[in-house]
């Protein structure tokens, strides 16, 4: 897709699609002299004979008049002027996109941005729009023998105020097109079925992201490395599947001092989630190889800060490891021992997320990280709680998740806080153990937090699970893509 910044006095230029927003028992949201009196006229008629309300999301698309500079006009309802916000503008230009795509429109001329949203610039709203345009057009088609019909759309134009700032402009259209190449990475490895998307096939992807940019190398360990390393918890998840377990090191080196610390994102890569000998009922169980989107969400967040050369260095630590009932397989009642030393009983081998990325946590330290943020689909509590629309954060830094959670307002990829107190250690106590792996039938998000805790004292470090946002379930099946957003945002707003 390309993109080009329009600041003009005027709309009327040759496009295939002119998008112009309708507000709810206003009309037009473009200012009349920057339209053509044919397109004003023929607009308003429209309005007036009740063919499209102004309904937040409402699209109505129809040929242009004859003569005029552009083809067909996309209107969009922009809903009620004093209930617009950043969620409805984001609703708005998502709509757009889709109905964007059912045209055969090659070129169009959009004029949202300058939507007045609260505690919002016009380069949010462009980054916002670049975002959504580049998530409509991601098809998956990889496993279909017909493949997927493009979208005719290639290039946008985007209507922006005659004094407004280019350089930020620009900046918001390349980090949209980023966040957008992210998040369709991640949703590409999270529908991809656990039959190809095995650990070894999420380490070849890897080490392809780090063939492609000079910034980056991935290092891949193998069992036999990790088993030296000491990484019992790690391995003990993957001994029932003959589908060997990996951690993948992924280095991003963006920063001018060589050696300067890094921020370090782990994340969870069950490439498919049986239980094991806990084994899962089988009513929904396919929706188990979406149990790596923590891992997808990592190797996504590490394209775009790849294809955004940010100035820090980043480290990405993913476990990698399926789950499966075999003969070999641990049992309930197992003990294991971390690579931090610390011994481990695992009660309910369903709990297995937390168990690969203790280890991974541990494995992180040698990196001497600024933060660590872990990425992981690890409670159903998580989805009771929060359903599809916040990710459950729980920290033991409280200016870390602060941090993040503005930054989720920002974005809108929201995430939400959940107490660390440690009241809720012991409900992790063992008899025949240092931990347990489990802590009974209450507070499991926080629980499973609480045990991740006990491997994180000697960094800042935050958990996302993103148990509920990482997919969606029914006809709408499929990864989301989410936290990818977050993350990069925040990444963007780091410094050495």
């Amino acid at each position: 897709m390309k993109y080009q910044l329009l600041a003009s006095k005027t709309l009327d230029k040759k496009t295939d699609c002119l998008v112009l927003g309708v507000w709810d028992r206003t009309g037009l949201d473009a200012p009349l002299e920057m339209l053509s009196a044919l397109v004003v006229q023929q607009c308003t008629d429209i309005i007036k004979n009740g063919d499209i309300k102004g309904k937040a999301g409402e699209t109505l698309l129809v040929h242009a008049p004859a003569n005029a500079a552009t083809s067909r006009i996309l209107l969009v309802g922009l809903g009620d002027k004093n209930k617009f916000d950043a969620k409805v503008y984001r609703k708005i230009v998502r709509a757009t996109a889709q109905a964007l795509n059912k045209t055969p429109a090659k070129t169009a001329l959009v004029s949202l941005v300058q939507l007045p949203i609260s505690n919002r610039d016009s380069a949010w709203a462009t980054a916002q729009l670049v975002t959504e345009i580049g998530n409509a057009q991601y098809r998956y088609d990889q496993t279909k023998s017909t493949k997927a019909e493009k979208p005719a759309l290639s290039s946008i134009v985007i209507a922006a105020a005659a004094d407004t700032n280019r350089k930020a402009m620009n900046a918001a259209i390349t980090a949209g097109e980023a966040i957008s190449l992210g998040m369709s990475v991640a949703r590409e490895l999270g529908n991809l079925p656990g039959n190809i998307c095995t650990p070894s096939y999420l380490a070849e992807r890897a080490i392809d992201l780090g063939k492609r940019n000079k910034a980056v190398k991935t290092k891949v360990l193998s069992e036999k490395q990790m088993e030296n390393l000491k990484m019992g918890s790690l391995l003990s998840v993957g001994r029932g599947s003959k589908e060997e377990s990996r951690l993948i090191v992924i280095e991003y080196k963006g920063s001018r001092k060589a050696h300067a610390a890094p921020y370090c994102l782990v994340g969870k890569g069950i490439t498919f989630d049986t239980g094991g000998i806990s084994i899962k009922p089988g009513a929904g169980m396919d929706e188990m190889k979406f149990d790596m989107c923590g891992a997808a969400s990592v190797m996504g967040t590490m394209t775009a800060i790849a294809k955004l050369g940010l100035p820090i260095n980043v480290t990405a630590v993913i476990a990698a490891a399926e789950n499966m009932p075999g003969s070999q397989a641990t049992k309930p009642g197992d003990i294991v021992t971390s690579m931090s030393g610390k011994t481990i009983e695992i009660l309910n081998t369903d709990a297995e997320g937390r168990l690969v990325l203790c280890d991974a946590l541990t494995y992180a330290e040698r990196f001497k990280p600024r933060t660590v943020i872990d990425i992981a689909t690890l409670t159903g509590a998580a989805v009771a709680t929060f359903g599809d629309v916040n990710t459950a954060m729980l920290s033991n830094n409280e200016a870390l998740a602060q941090e993040l959670f503005a930054l989720g307002q920002d974005t809108l990829d929201t995430v939400w806080q959940l107490p660390l107190d440690d009241e809720y250690q012991s409900l992790l106590d063992s008899n025949f153990a240092d931990i347990a792996n489990i802590g009974g039938p209450r507070a499991g998000t926080i629980t499973a937090a609480c045990f991740l805790s006990r491997f994180t004292q000697k960094f800042q470090w935050a958990h996302l699970d993103i148990a509920g946002t990482a997919w969606l379930g029914g006809g709408q099946k499929g990864a989301t893509g989410r936290p990818v957003p977050l993350l990069v945002e925040y990444l963007r707003k780091q410094k050495d």
